[in-house]
């Protein structure tokens, strides 16, 4: 048998061997993208809300002393849809997800808790100064004031944001800091600036993980 035979033969064999790995390997892909699909948000990018629970919470357990969690609510979103269509209040809830995804930097992680509803935890500089924690929610706030481009011209937008801090509160648990976040949030959600979470909001009832008497919650929807 002459070497040229003999290679043949051997690519032969590296070939058969190779097609089940191969097979396995584009199996493991698939679920792979079939998993994170299920993790996130299609249109906005957030984490689906499970999955932001988890990172979130794990994120605000070791980094307590200089983390944050916000609430950011889109305010009158259903009058938006209403007057500009479906596909400009998708491109408000895409332009929301991306700005807030931009904001917290790659270490922190936002969710889409639902509707026009989402939650972002991130870490700040805290050796920045005294006012690290207000100027970057400035920056948050600016941020989610821009005009959404859309295909009849720039939308304007407006969101409500309240704020939890970890190492102000003194609690790492993630329900207690939405429970209060949601609070701040819909007690300043006319001022047009962020809230902060006190440590009487912790105590406030919830339904189902939502503030009591607040829209949405699973008794306002079956009255």
């Amino acid at each position: 048998m002459d070497s040229a035979t003999r290679a043949g033969q051997r690519a032969l064999i590296i070939t058969t061997l190779a097609v089940p790995v191969t097979g396995w390997a584009v199996h493991a892909l698939t679920l792979h993208r079939r998993l994170a699909a299920e993790r996130r948000d299609p249109l906005t990018g957030a984490q689906r809300r499970a999955a932001f629970e988890r990172r979130a919470q794990r994120l605000l357990a070791r980094h307590q002393k200089d983390s944050l969690l916000c609430l950011v609510d889109l305010d009158n979103f259903k009058g938006l849809n209403d007057t500009h269509g479906h596909a400009a209040g998708d491109a408000a809830l895409a332009a929301t997800g991306e700005r807030l995804a931009h904001w917290a930097g790659p270490h922190g992680v936002v969710g889409r808790l639902g509707g026009d509803e989402f939650a972002v935890a991130t870490r700040v500089d805290t050796q920045a100064g005294d006012h690290a924690m207000e100027e970057r929610l400035e920056q948050l706030m600016g941020a989610l004031r821009e005009p959404v481009p859309t295909e009849a011209g720039p939308l304007p937008v407006a969101a409500s944001v309240g704020t939890a801090v970890p190492d102000y509160l003194g609690i790492r648990a993630l329900p207690a800091l939405l429970r209060g976040a949601d609070v701040s949030m819909y007690r300043t959600k006319h001022s047009g600036r962020y809230g902060w979470a006190e440590i009487e909001d912790l105590q406030t009832p919830t339904v189902n993980g939502r503030r009591q008497g607040r829209p949405g919650t699973a008794l306002e929807r079956a009255a």
